[in-house]
């Protein structure tokens, strides 16, 4: 019997308004290709991406690495040599955005382990709304669920800055904003991402799997209760979604597989 290419599985969810991008970074990142034109999501859809977490791979993306210290510093990967590399199933669920389908939604907050919590950073009005969203995760997930917060569309804001009316830069919300709102509200990171042309998407997946499998090897998730979000290795495959191996690096990756650049 071939031995499985995951040591771990675990429940994401990406939540947001409706056009923020959530369904377009779950595209980019099981099936490494951009949608420009992508129909309203109805309740939910489903895909699946493995990843490695822990050394050496964390070690080399420097993500939530323990390890850094003034004796140890962040780009010393001497810890690889002795590690054997693991993987998580990380099992995505994309959630409608808009309110209609909110009494769908909320109930596949349930059992997740992780969540992106996705706004447009051309749209200041999807910002304001990642609190409300937020509030309704905490209410129904676990209380230890792993949020990031993602800002979407980086490709239509190339300055850090809010402009008026630049047709180069339509930034709404700036990174200092965002990092704020990440402080005020307990979430662990804020990372800025493209859809279309692929930046940070698979760095704010890693950010969320690899805290995941911090807890887990602190022994925070009962790897057999369900409603955790995290399963171990004995747990069933039963995706029926795309499974593809992470790749080093967001651009280059996407140039590999001969995807053009762009966002969303």
């Amino acid at each position: 019997m071939a031995q499985q290419p995951w040591d771990y599985i675990a429940k994401i969810i990406a939540l947001g308004d409706s056009g923020s991008g959530k369904s377009s970074l779950t595209i980019r990142l099981c099936e490494g290709r951009f949608v420009s034109h992508h129909d309203v999501t109805i309740g939910v859809e489903f895909g699946s991406r493995i990843v490695p977490v822990g050394p050496p791979a964390s070690l080399e993306y420097n993500i939530n690495n323990p390890n850094v210290s003034k004796s140890r510093p962040p780009n010393d990967t001497s810890a690889k040599k002795d590690a054997r590399q693991k993987h998580m199933k990380l099992s995505l669920w994309d959630t409608a955005g808009q309110e209609t389908y909110k009494s769908i939604t909320r109930s596949y907050f349930r059992g997740a382990s992780g969540a992106l919590l996705v706004f447009d950073i051309t749209r200041r009005n999807t910002f304001n709304s990642v609190t409300s969203w937020l509030h309704d995760l905490r209410q129904i997930a676990e209380e230890d669920i792993v949020v990031v917060l993602v800002g979407n569309k980086s490709d239509l804001a190339p300055s850090s800055t809010v402009t008026e009316s630049s047709a180069s830069n339509k930034r709404q919300v700036t990174i200092e904003e965002a990092e704020e709102w990440c402080k005020q509200n307990k979430v662990m990171q804020y990372v800025e991402t493209s859809a279309k042309n692929g930046d940070n998407v698979e760095r704010a997946f890693l950010e969320v799997s690899e805290r995941i499998y911090q807890n887990i090897e602190a022994g925070r998730y009962d790897l057999n209760d369900r409603r955790s979000g995290v399963k171990g290795p004995g747990a069933a495959a039963g995706s029926t979604g795309r499974t593809l191996n992470l790749g080093r690096n967001d651009k280059s990756a996407s140039k590999k597989s001969g995807m053009a650049g762009g966002c969303c």
